[in-house]
């Protein structure tokens, strides 16, 4: 591959690249090692973003007792995906896979190509109504039934003008009673205009045309109407974290991700 038709920088492979995988191309190497520059410890973050969706994927399936969970952007195929920390709980656990990148669609489904319970479907966040009338989805999940769904690390590639809150509402009406919505969002602490968070900005608005930084509040208010599941919206490892999760004090980068988990009454 030249340098002519090399492939525009995608926001999965970027991911992939600092999380250590090999399915990425040049030019996502190029805007990951820009944002690695300007946040030394982002491999950190991007690892415990990994690791509270365990969390929270162990506690939708196993305290909440949900059956089906929808992961929307869920990117490339990693250790431990969605459906193999649910399914380790309950067997019978449908997810659904959402992206509309199509190297994304070709690992998932090359993954998933024998299971029963855990199908791909073709999706973009910013078209919320296509994604619930889209076939697949309909034909796995019961929107009868509470829904587990999981907006991991996509909102934050949402730009204001794109009414991200429109959105996630539209999503939300669509669920039935005693769903939960998990999100992870990259944010800018409040007390500060820190000069790596917003170099890490630029250098995703740069690569992929978009990145969103948000404040805490503004996170939380995705979330209005819901009942927050304890200890509500907070730093990524401030949700329940495990004996092994890595301190705040001691890890900064971590005070740029939030996130929370809700309840539909």
């Amino acid at each position: 591959m030249t340098e002519f038709d090399m492939p525009q920088p995608n926001i999965a492979r970027i991911y992939d690249y600092l999380l250590g995988g090999k399915d990425n191309y040049a030019s996502d190497r190029q805007v990951g090692d820009r944002i690695e520059q300007a946040l030394p410890a982002v491999h950190l973050g991007v690892r415990q973003q990994r690791a509270v969706l365990r969390r929270v994927v162990r506690y939708l399936v196993g305290e909440a007792g949900l059956r089906q969970l929808v992961d929307i952007g869920s990117g490339l195929p990693t250790a431990d995906n969605v459906h193999q920390i649910a399914q380790q709980l309950e067997p019978s656990t449908r997810v659904v896979y959402v992206d509309n990148d199509p190297v994304v669609l070709a690992h998932a489904r090359a993954l998933l190509a024998d299971s029963k319970e855990t199908v791909v479907a073709v999706g973009d966040l910013r078209d919320p109504a296509a994604i619930l009338a889209e076939p697949t989805l309909r034909e796995h999940i019961d929107f009868e039934q509470p829904v587990g769904l999981l907006l991991c690390g996509i909102l934050h590639y949402v730009l204001d003008n794109e009414e991200p809150l429109r959105i996630v509402r539209q999503l939300i009406d669509a669920l039935p009673s005693g769903s939960y919505v998990f999100i992870h969002h990259l944010i800018t602490p409040d007390d500060s205009a820190d000069e790596g968070t917003i170099a890490a900005e630029a250098a995703l608005r740069q690569g992929v045309g978009r990145g969103q930084f948000r404040t805490l509040p503004e996170v939380a208010a995705f979330l209005e109407g819901l009942d927050l599941v304890e200890p509500g919206v907070v730093t990524v490892t401030e949700w329940r974290p495990d004996e092994d999760t890595p301190s705040l004090v001691d890890n900064p980068v971590l005070r740029l991700a939030a996130v929370g988990v809700a309840r539909k009454p």
